[in-house]
């Protein structure tokens, strides 16, 4: 027999994930307790970019976009199988990864001078790189595919989405959606403005504030959607 799971949102720990990382590591929590292997997981989606930005001029154009963050969820075993999370949905697009990625995080020569003579100047390895445009205009696509084929799975519409928690990636793309979707301001819940993309921990952040602000309340549909590096995208429906 599946359970369903109850979720509660806990304070900011630390472990490294990446864009999608908390949507992934939600559906393999889920997963686990729905199988009886796990009764309580706690799922962590931590960020430290500053120390691995380009700021110089060459990388103002992705640096700006990233911020420090860490947020958690604590996932139980629930056997009223009308609440918690529903179902998750898992995609990817290896062909397109090196469209948005850290190719070698903490292996470019900068971090090996003990071993090699020189640092070479033109490596950008261990920095991000986004291919900006290629990103949004993909990123809008798989949002709305993937967030649709979480509400069909659960018999459910555009129209029973109470809450839309989108991984903080960029306004434009929010705003993209929140519009396709009909979504009013108080249905969608934004926080980048404050923080920047916090990648993995966005969503664990911007569910806690939300939550604590009132924003989501007991028998509520909250969507949760991510779109990141690697080109991998998921949804997760979860009845509150």
């Amino acid at each position: 027999m599946q359970h369903a799971l109850d979720i509660k949102t806990v304070g900011a720990l630390d472990v490294r994930n990446q864009c999608s990382g908390f949507v992934y590591a939600i559906s393999v929590a889920d997963n686990f307790i729905k199988t009886g292997m796990y009764k309580n997981i706690l799922v962590i989606g931590s960020e430290l970019h500053s120390h691995g930005l380009d700021k110089t001029d060459r990388g103002r154009g992705v640096s700006v976009i990233f911020g420090d963050g860490a947020g958690a969820a604590v996932l139980t075993r629930e056997d009223n199988n009308s609440k918690g999370i529903l179902s998750t949905h898992l995609h990817s697009q290896g062909e397109h990864a090196e469209e948005l990625v850290v190719k070698a995080p903490g292996m470019g020569t900068r971090w090996v001078t003990d071993i090699i003579a020189e640092n070479d100047p033109d490596d950008e390895s261990y920095f991000p790189h986004m291919n900006g445009q290629f990103v949004f205009k993909n990123a809008v696509v798989r949002f709305s595919e993937v967030i649709m084929e979480g509400l069909l799975q659960n018999k459910l519409g555009k129209e029973d989405i109470d809450m839309l928690i989108p991984h903080q990636a960029n306004l434009r793309i929010a705003q993209f959606i929140q519009k396709k979707f009909g979504l009013s301001d108080d249905q969608v819940f934004n926080n980048i403005m404050r923080y920047g993309n916090t990648t993995a921990a966005s969503i664990p952040i911007a569910l806690t504030e939300a939550w604590e602000e009132g924003k989501i309340k007991e028998g509520d549909t909250v969507v949760l959607a991510a779109f990141g590096s690697g080109f991998t995208w998921g949804s997760v429906i979860i009845k509150w």
